[in-house]
């Protein structure tokens, strides 16, 4: 029987699955007819940064950093900047070695414990003093107001003042209890401006009479270099330089001894200074009274 004449032949060649062996093949031997091979399946990959693949919001994050660095770097400045940071430069390095100078010259710097307890009390003592001063002058105004026989009050603070002004004048002599110091200046180092320094810290300790070397210190005498020695107003003194003091010895001495103060400074010009307080110390150097030619009193 031929497959024409079976009754299932068409249909069963039509029904029956085709294996991939029976499937028309197409020039390159590809299945259904397809030419050329198939091509290779390649796992697919995220798209890298800096890639022209990138993302926009990449791309977006790539050009901003492009844009910031290009912004700072190279530095763009201008003159006028350039101005200004040479002049904060130059301030800055100034307000430094000012400050470090300082630091580095205060003659506390480093002090032992004493010696600034020691400076305090000088410090208070000045304090009483100046006190004092201003309760003697209210007491003498108390007196005044109150006295029944006010002119002859006023006559005997009268004469009070002037001996007062006679010592610090220099036109009377003077006692009480004080200091002795006296500088050796075996190398002569000792200059003026020292010995006017030594002036200076005595009469801001308290001292109300000073002589040196037989000449009467008063408020315009003055100090200057001479050959081989130092005069005093127009009188020529050498050394030992000798300081006779009239004030309280308890606020004289500690003023010369202080740290930086006026025996250190001696020291390192290799001078000595001996302080020696005394109950006792006269001044009996003198000056001339001088007649002044403009000034007159206000009561004439």
């Amino acid at each position: 029987m031929s497959d024409e004449d079976s009754p299932q032949g068409p249909q069963d060649s039509q029904d029956r699955p085709r294996s991939p062996e029976d499937r028309p093949r197409g020039p390159g031997g590809r299945p259904g007819g397809f030419p050329g091979p198939l091509p290779e399946e390649k796992p697919l990959q995220a798209p890298r940064e800096g890639a022209s693949g990138a993302t926009p919001a990449v791309r977006a994050r790539q050009a901003g950093r492009q844009r910031l660095i290009a912004a700072l770097w190279p530095p763009r400045v201008t003159r006028a900047q350039l101005v200004v940071a040479l002049l904060l430069f130059v301030l800055g390095l100034g307000l430094a070695i000012q400050v470090r100078s300082n630091s580095d010259n205060s003659p506390l710097r480093g002090a032992r414990q004493e010696d600034l307890v020691r400076i305090l009390d000088e410090l208070d003592n000045r304090t009483q003093r100046l006190e004092d001063e201003k309760q003697r002058l209210q007491g003498q105004r108390t007196e005044l107001e109150s006295s029944s026989d006010q002119a002859e009050e006023a006559r005997k603070q009268t004469s009070e003042k002037a001996r007062q002004l006679g010592i610090l004048a220099g036109t009377v002599a003077a006692q009480g209890p004080g200091i002795t110091l006296v500088v050796n200046d075996p190398h002569k180092t000792v200059q003026a401006d020292m010995l006017l320094d030594t002036i200076q810290e005595l009469r801001a300790a308290g001292a109300e009479a000073i002589q040196v070397n037989g000449v009467r210190v008063v408020g315009d005498t003055y100090f200057s270099d001479a050959g081989g020695g130092i005069k005093v107003d127009t009188q020529k003194i050498s050394a030992p330089y000798t300081f006779k003091v009239i004030g309280k010895p308890a606020d004289l001495e500690p003023a010369l001894n202080i740290p930086g103060g006026v025996v250190q400074t001696l020291e390192k010009e290799q001078a000595t200074a001996v302080v020696t307080p005394a109950q006792k110390i006269v001044v009996d150097a003198l000056r001339p009274a001088k007649q002044p030619d403009y000034a007159r009193s206000s009561a004439q």
